[in-house]
């Protein structure tokens, strides 16, 4: 089952004039026209919200909690390995 061919179309049109009459059909295809834009413009949009969610939920990171005489500076697994060689050194 593929798509029309050409009389096939012809037909089809025809058949679209008879129903709805010739002054009709433009302004149906106008309206079609503008709602297939909104419709790929809300789904862009929801794409996009989509991604800034994604990024704003990467960057929130839990709060760490400094204990006296520390530096706040971010842990990583270079830094905890220090940590933990100087307890056990200690």
């Amino acid at each position: 089952m593929g798509l029309p061919g050409g009389w096939e179309l012809v037909l089809i049109v025809g058949v679209l004039v008879l129903l709805f009459g010739a002054t009709k059909l433009p302004q149906m295809a106008r309206s079609l026209g503008q709602s297939a834009r909104v419709f790929k413009a809300e789904a862009r949009g929801m794409k996009e919200d989509e991604a800034a969610a994604k990024r704003d939920k990467e960057s929130v990171s839990e709060p760490q909690q400094l204990t006296t005489g520390e530096a706040s500076a971010p842990v990583t697994a270079s830094n905890a390995e220090e940590a933990q060689r100087k307890e056990t050194k200690n």
